[in-house]
């Protein structure tokens, strides 16, 4: 009789919901037609997510939404952060932060 080796159980990891997801995906989409958003990744760490912009694949993000549901108490789980680490939106809700991209209230400036 073998044994099998023992595997130490996976750590847990934060991953974005069904909906969240859904949400993230349709905003992507919605840059992609107008020609900001070329390309995106999805990291899931241990304690948070995170939904990652790029206008060329080769190149740093342009925005990070990050999930980190150990600050959902405080500052609020949401939070987008542009180029350089700047946190540009913190919230409780994902609807709340997302509203930065709304046509008119944020513009891209290279």
């Amino acid at each position: 009789m073998t044994q099998e080796p023992s595997q130490a159980p996976l750590a847990p990891v934060t991953f974005f919901e069904r909906k969240e997801l859904d949400r993230l995906l349709r905003l992507y989409g919605r840059m992609v037609a107008s020609g900001e958003w070329r390309d995106y990744a999805i990291d899931a760490l241990k304690d948070s997510a995170a939904f990652s912009v790029f206008r060329h694949a080769a190149e740093q993000p342009l925005y990070r939404i990050e999930k980190r549901p150990a600050l959902a108490r405080k500052q609020g789980a949401w939070a987008v952060i542009g180029q350089g680490g700047m946190v540009l939106k913190r919230g409780h809700e994902l609807e709340q932060v997302l509203k930065i991209f709304d046509k008119g209230r944020f513009a891209l400036v290279d």
